[in-house]
C-alpha cells in the first residue's frame, strides 16, 4: 500500500510502502506516473514536493501534488 510520495525538482518521483520499501511500480517521471498514483493512493498517504536544496521533503495535499 502508497504511504509516502515524493516529487523531486526533476519531476521524478519516489513511493515507499509503509514498511519504507520503494515501490518501483509507481515510480518514474511525474507526467507518467501521477495518475496510477492518485488513483491508488489510500487517503492516508502523504505526499510531498523535495524541491531545491530543502533539507527535507515539504507535505502537500494529493490534489496541490
Amino acid at each position: 500500500m502508497i504511504k509516502n510520495v515524493i516529487r523531486m525538482s526533476n519531476n521524478m518521483v519516489m513511493v515507499f510502502d509503509d514498511k519504507g520499501e520503494q515501490m518501483p511500480e509507481y515510480q518514474g517521471q511525474y507526467a507518467d506516473v501521477k495518475g496510477i498514483i492518485l488513483a491508488d493512493a489510500p487517503a492516508e498517504a502523504v505526499f510531498n514536493h523535495w524541491f531545491g536544496n530543502a533539507p527535507e521533503p515539504e507535505a502537500v495535499s494529493g490534489k496541490s501534488w
